[in-house]
């Protein structure tokens, strides 16, 4: 059998075409009872609009693609939440594509999206090579979430301010008496402002000498190992603060194998208060970066450039706060 039309519609609700259009796109110059059967019919017939067809006589796809640097990475399930409920809220669709997994096959992470002509990209996370956006935003607009690269003129920055979510984490940690602490920290722009804002506020305590700092590759078996390596120093950290909460996890591995208990033995601070961080058998110290924020942000600032925005590309910063848990605590020597 075949679908049924517009045409379809039109005949089953007793009105014209162009009414029906009207209707789907929902005009409000419909009177309620023409409204009504028409949305009856719609239902009645199971008619869908294509896709396609629309596309073509509104030169929009009404898609967003959203490049993602690791579809592993826990942090992006609340982000695309916020994104993704915005952008439906104004007849928008995502298609997803995973930033690594085409690096792997040599493939250009944003060329499927150019292919399908989307009509904006929201690329999340940190990329290797920024610089290839600038092809894709001369073409479409483009935001950047969740990451502090340098970006083409023209494209939008939505992000959490990570210098202060990294200094809330250190003054908490000093606060509960803890003088050794060790920082796991990331790569990228973010990994950096972290790691900058963590000395610092170590610094600015008179504590600079007592700052440990490990390079990691925030995942989890990263955060173990380094974490292996902070606690077989002479003098191990009572406290570490990863740069975000899979090596966190990872930390609290590594320790529980040790023979230590946390918060007792080591307290441990991750960042971006996933969902891991709150489960109840972890219930992590984080900071949370307001992910769903900075979804909804980025959304809006995409939706802004479809109408019309122009001018050079911004840059804002959602604001973090530490949610303090069970895995911190003051330490023994204290």
């Amino acid at each position: 059998m075949r679908p049924p039309t517009i045409r379809d519609v039109a005949d089953r609700a007793g009105v014209s075409k162009s009414l029906v259009s009207l209707v789907l796109r929902g005009s409000d110059q419909v009177r309620p009872e023409k409204r009504d059967a028409v949305l009856r019919a719609v239902r009645e017939l199971g008619y869908r609009p294509n896709a396609a067809a629309r596309s073509l006589s509104e030169q929009r796809t009404r898609t967003v693609g959203v490049l993602l640097n690791d579809l592993r990475n826990p942090w992006f399930v609340d982000m695309l939440d916020g994104l993704n409920s915005l952008l439906h809220d104004n007849g928008l669709h995502m298609l997803l594509a995973d930033a690594r997994l085409n690096r792997r096959t040599g493939q250009d992470p944003a060329g499927p999206f150019l292919d399908l002509r989307v009509d904006g990209l929201v690329v999340v996370g940190t990329l290797p090579d920024p610089a290839a956006l600038e092809a894709v935003a001369a073409r479409m607009p483009v935001v950047v979430a969740g990451a502090r690269e340098p970006v083409p003129s023209g494209v939008d920055v939505v992000a959490n301010d990570d210098e202060q979510g990294a200094r809330l984490v250190a003054e908490h940690l000093i606060g509960l008496g803890h003088r050794r602490i060790a920082h796991i920290a990331g790569y990228g722009a973010v990994g950096e402002l972290r790691r900058r804002s963590f000395q610092a506020t170590m610094r600015e305590h008179g504590l600079a000498d007592q700052a440990v700092v490990e390079a990691g590759d925030m995942t989890e078996e990263g955060g173990y190992r380094t974490t292996v390596r902070l606690l077989s120093r002479p003098e191990r950290p009572t406290a570490v603060f990863a740069v975000n909460d899979i090596a966190a996890i990872g930390a609290l591995s590594a320790a529980e194998e040790l023979g230590l208990r946390v918060p007792r033995d080591l307290s441990v601070v991750g960042y971006d208060n996933t969902s891991i961080a709150r489960l109840r058998h972890v219930w992590l110290t984080t900071v949370d970066n307001t992910s769903h924020e900075v979804g909804r942000r980025a959304a809006r600032c995409l939706l802004e450039r479809f109408e019309g925005a122009a001018g050079e590309g911004r840059v804002q910063l959602a604001t973090p706060a530490l949610e303090v848990r069970g895995s911190t605590a003051p330490p023994l020597t204290a």
